[in-house]
């Protein structure tokens, strides 16, 4: 659920300060009832198939004015395990009192330094000490209220912070986190040009393999469009305009069995998106190491989310 293009920080592995200055970018909320629409669709269908709804992705979902409303409804509502990703720059007492009231599932805050300094340098406009301070009040207070809400702090290794992740690692294990979660850095679909140069650069001998997207995602963006691509700046991985269809037509759809056959075929002759991104390489799927999903399996199965 990419509910807002907006966002507080202009980070340095991020593609966001390029997009507000392309013509894809009108600082857009998603309409609440979308969310609502999506809500309905996983409870009706999605018990056993969804595995869980992630508030994350082009913005910062707590910018979204109906935000907090929009993750409490699909908390109270879906069934299924409800996530959350934020910068958590804006993260003071009174939000994060509202967001454990919430009973979201998972709180994931992308910090990516262990050092002010790094931090700065990094998370443009972004400030460590406040972050920190936020995080640690979160930790604190879901461990004095018994909440069932999983902390999660994630860290996108670059050149910038590499000699720091063992730093990172060990300091939010010590302070409480459920789970620190490593990541590599992407291209951003190609967004992220130097990168994606570099990449396709050193792949060039290696045979394609498909990506994991079609297969595990599906996007719902502050536009209102159904899309295949978590990563996707420019609306390339457009499928369909969410008001016109549902989630489930589209996923058993022909679109989404054209473009697995794509991937399956290795021909991205009417997928040029995907023919042109250099992120395949970097997805992972279930047998060749840990995941985002795996992260929310294993949190799943420590606590009875649904005992209610």
């Amino acid at each position: 659920m990419d509910i807002t293009e907006t966002c507080n920080l202009a980070c340095t592995h991020c593609p966001h300060p390029a997009f507000t200055k392309s013509k894809h970018y009108a600082g857009r909320h998603l309409n609440p009832a979308l969310n609502e629409k999506m809500i309905e669709e996983v409870c009706r269908y999605g018990g056993g198939r969804t595995q869980y709804i992630r508030y994350a992705s082009n913005g910062e979902p707590l910018l979204h004015p109906n935000g907090y409303e929009m993750i409490q409804a699909a908390v109270d509502h879906s069934g299924v395990f409800v996530t959350l990703t934020t910068n958590g720059k804006i993260m003071n007492e009174k939000r994060t009192q509202r967001l454990l009231e919430s009973g979201v599932h998972l709180i994931d805050i992308s910090i990516d330094a262990f050092k002010a300094e790094t931090y700065a340098k990094i998370r443009v406009k972004g400030n460590l000490d406040v972050t920190r301070e936020n995080v640690l009040r979160l930790i604190r207070w879901a461990r004095e209220s018994k909440a069932k809400t999983k902390i999660v702090v994630s860290f996108i290794e670059q050149p910038e912070n590499a000699s720091e992740t063992l730093d990172f690692e060990s300091y939010w294990k010590n302070q409480g986190a459920d789970y620190v979660i490593l990541r590599r850095l992407h291209s951003c679909s190609g967004a992220i040009e130097e990168l994606a140069t570099q990449r396709r650069q050193s792949l060039h001998s290696l045979k394609r393999r498909p990506c994991l997207y079609p297969w595990e995602r599906v996007v719902i963006n502050a536009r209102g469009d159904l899309a295949f691509c978590p990563s996707d700046w420019v609306h390339g991985s457009f499928v369909a305009d969410y008001h016109n269809t549902t989630i489930k037509a589209e996923w058993q759809g022909e679109f989404y069995r054209r473009l697995r056959e794509a991937h399956m075929s290795n021909n991205f002759s009417n997928h040029a998106f995907c023919g042109q991104c250099p992120d395949w390489s970097a997805t992972r799927w279930p047998h060749e190491g840990r995941s985002y999903a795996d992260m929310v399996e294993e949190l799943t199965h420590q606590e009875n989310f649904f005992d209610d």
